[in-house]
């Protein structure tokens, strides 16, 4: 089967709503939500069966077509053994829509397939386990719809659902009516998830990409900016020229929230919880540690809101308001890595709170919705280390935050340095060849042009990056947005 392809001038979006479901339409999604649990759960028993049975009867000789028949791994070939298996392991599965299972198969499907090209050496990153079973009060509550009806209702708070029917929202839905209407969107699946003590919906759609307007004014004064991220201040904004525009300070949301969340894990170290450290065994947990559990979560939630609403205010505020931003390329991961003692903890938990990765993913498609252009800069370039005035370097520990330029030139703020060495990156560019070749002013572009220090080094590449719709527009809505937009990870 073809692939669906994602129409040329459209773009991959999601919206997303809070549900306020009755008791009744809760039990019946977390029926659904099991099903596809024990779908995934009960394929897996059998594809480990079959692996196991296999291997056996290889290391007695027997070979050819007297081994027992493998299991395929792709969707289609577990969802053929599950039809053949499903009336006498789940005599039940007549309750809940077919979509259910399918959830739970493609889940499957995708994790085999994961370790598998992790195995073998084609997947990038870290190495990929073999599937593991999925626990009832562990695993997420996620159910996938893609066929049957699947559409929003004219009343802007209500949603239907396959199998489900109505469920009313806790969100007005217009801002997806509104585009279905126009006929600028369409739904290709709906998701239904249950996090944070609430029920959520996804509607995964395509929609028609037309740039939006964006703050001319503001574009003329500041059409090139260099940002520096960072954990106290989260943007500093530049110019080339050395103007510091803007200082958007970090939220900082989990540092406020420790102290409450230290005493309500404290109660929850007093409650009856799911193990038992005396006997050393599982057990079942009493209603008032559960409670407990759902206020941590409801706060965690709550210091995740606050952290997103600050991150898209300000990814949302760059876009609109300059012509082309110039970031840095951070490995977020590498920089909380854990050393020796007890130092660096509150650096990583830090880095964490602000969630800098985050900034750049926005940027990508937030840049393309609003017609300016994202540059991303080298991954080793010392934006931090270079003066922004003659381009000399100099050591700088995290500690310092004035950078003091060893030729003598006046003292200035390390972020605002490196956002200004960030705007230099800006200058014209040939783009014909994909390298970078501008010759405008300032320290960065003497050292692409082969002027200055390192200058007999190679040419800068040209990292410049165009992304796809997606994130997560949970926000303050501002002029000219959308809606809510997370980006589709596939069935549960």
């Amino acid at each position: 089967m073809k692939r669906f392809e994602v129409p040329e001038g459209w773009v991959v979006q999601a919206y997303r709503f809070a549900l306020d479901p009755s008791a009744a339409e809760v039990r019946v999604l977390e029926s659904h939500c099991g099903a596809a649990r024990f779908a995934f759960n009960h394929m897996l028993a059998h594809v480990k069966a079959v692996l196991e049975q296999r291997a056996a009867e290889k290391s007695y000789g027997i070979g050819g077509d007297e081994l027992t028949g493998s299991q395929g791994w792709s969707m289609p070939a577990l969802r053929k053994t599950w039809n053949t298996r499903k009336d006498v392991a789940a005599p039940w599965w007549s309750s809940n829509s077919k979509e259910a299972y399918n959830t739970g198969l493609d889940g499957l499907a995708r994790a085999l397939e994961n370790w598998a090209v992790s195995k073998s050496g084609d997947r990038r990153g870290e190495k990929m386990s073999f599937p593991r079973f999925r626990a009832r009060h562990r695993t997420v509550k996620a159910v996938r719809f893609t066929t049957g009806v699947i559409r929003v209702e004219a009343d802007r708070h209500s949603i239907t659902l396959p199998r489900l029917g109505r469920i009313h929202t806790l969100e007005s839905t217009r801002k997806l009516a509104r585009r279905l209407e126009a006929g600028t969107a369409r739904i290709l699946s709906a998701t239904v998830t249950f996090a944070s003590g609430r029920w959520w919906c996804a509607f995964h759609t395509i929609v028609e990409n037309k740039t939006r307007p964006a703050h001319a004014a503001r574009r003329s004064q500041y059409p090139v900016v260099g940002v520096d991220l960072g954990v106290k201040d989260l943007l500093v904004i530049a110019t080339p020229d050395g103007a510091e525009v803007d200082r958007i300070p970090a939220p900082k949301s989990l540092s406020h929230a420790r102290s409450g969340l230290a005493v309500l894990q404290r109660r929850a170290a007093r409650q009856l919880g799911p193990y038992d450290p005396v006997a050393q065994v599982r057990r079942e947990p009493s209603n008032r540690w559960r409670r407990t559990q759902t206020r941590i979560s409801g706060a965690h939630a709550r210091v995740a809101n606050i952290r997103g609403d600050a991150i898209h205010k300000a990814t949302t505020m760059l876009a609109l308001q300059h012509d082309k931003i110039v970031i840095e390329d951070l490995a977020v991961k590498n920089m909380t890595r854990r050393s020796r003692g007890v130092g660096k903890r509150g650096l990583n938990r830090a880095i964490a709170d602000a969630a800098l990765g985050r900034i750049g993913t926005q940027l990508k498609y937030k840049t393309m919705w609003y017609g300016s252009e994202l540059v991303v800069a080298p991954r080793f370039y010392p934006s931090t280390q270079q003066c922004s005035r003659c381009g000399s370097k100099t050591k700088i520990r995290l500690a310092e935050r004035i950078y003091h330029c060893q030729n003598g030139c006046p003292p200035i703020d390390r972020d605002t340095n490196a956002a200004v060495n960030l705007a230099c990156l800006s200058d014209t560019t040939d783009r014909s060849d994909g390298m970078r070749t501008g010759t405008g002013s300032g320290p960065a572009a003497n050292h692409r042009a082969g002027k200055g220090r390192r200058a007999n080094h190679k040419t800068i590449p040209d990292t410049t990056v165009t992304g796809m719709a997606g994130g997560d527009e949970t926000s303050t809505p501002q002029p000219h947005q959308t809606g809510t937009a997370t980006r589709q990870r596939g069935a549960a």
